[in-house]
C-alpha cells in the first residue's frame, strides 16, 4: 500500500523541516510553505526509495533535505503522468510536473552533494485541500 512517510514545510526556499502534518490549500499549496504561491509546483513529492539511494552513498539526510513537502513510500512516482489525480488523506492532488529544471546548483546540492529533485521529484496542484500526515494512504 503506497503511503506518506513524512511531511515537511519551510517558510524559506531550500531544505524543509519535518512536521506532523501539512495543510494543503486548494489552488495554492502547503500552508506556511515558501512555494505556496499557486502555479504548477504547489506540492513537491519525493520517494523514500530515491532518498535511500543517496543515503547509500554515505549522506546523512533528514526528511525535507531535498525540499520535498511529502516523502512517499511504496509508489513509483515517476510512473505517474501529468494530469493523474491522487488522493492523500483529506486532499486531492493532480500531478502537474515530473522533475524540474535547475538554472544553477542550489543550497541543497551543496549540502547533500547532489540534488535528486530535478530527476526524481514530482510536483502537483492542490485540487481539494485538506490535511496530510505520515501514514496516510496514497490512492491513485
Amino acid at each position: 500500500m503506497p503511503k506518506v512517510k513524512n511531511t515537511c514545510v519551510s517558510k524559506v526556499k531550500g531544505q524543509k523541516s519535518e512536521i506532523q502534518s501539512i495543510n494543503l490549500i486548494e489552488n495554492l499549496g502547503v500552508e506556511g510553505d515558501f512555494h505556496a504561491k499557486g502555479g504548477e509546483r504547489q506540492v513537491s513529492l519525493l520517494a523514500e526509495e530515491s532518498i535511500q539511494k543517496m543515503r547509500e552513498k554515505g549522506l546523512t539526510l533528514l526528511p525535507g533535505a531535498f525540499g520535498e513537502n511529502v516523502v512517499t513510500e511504496g509508489i513509483d512516482l515517476l510512473s505517474l503522468s501529468v494530469g493523474k489525480k491522487i488522493k492523500i488523506g483529506e486532499a486531492e492532488l493532480e500531478i502537474s510536473k515530473i522533475g524540474k529544471e535547475c538554472p544553477a546548483r542550489c543550497q541543497i546540492y551543496y549540502l547533500a552533494g547532489d540534488c535528486i529533485m530535478p530527476r526524481e521529484g514530482v510536483f502537483a496542484k492542490v485540487i481539494k485541500g485538506g490535511i496530510i500526515k505520515a501514514g496516510d494512504e496514497i490512492i491513485l
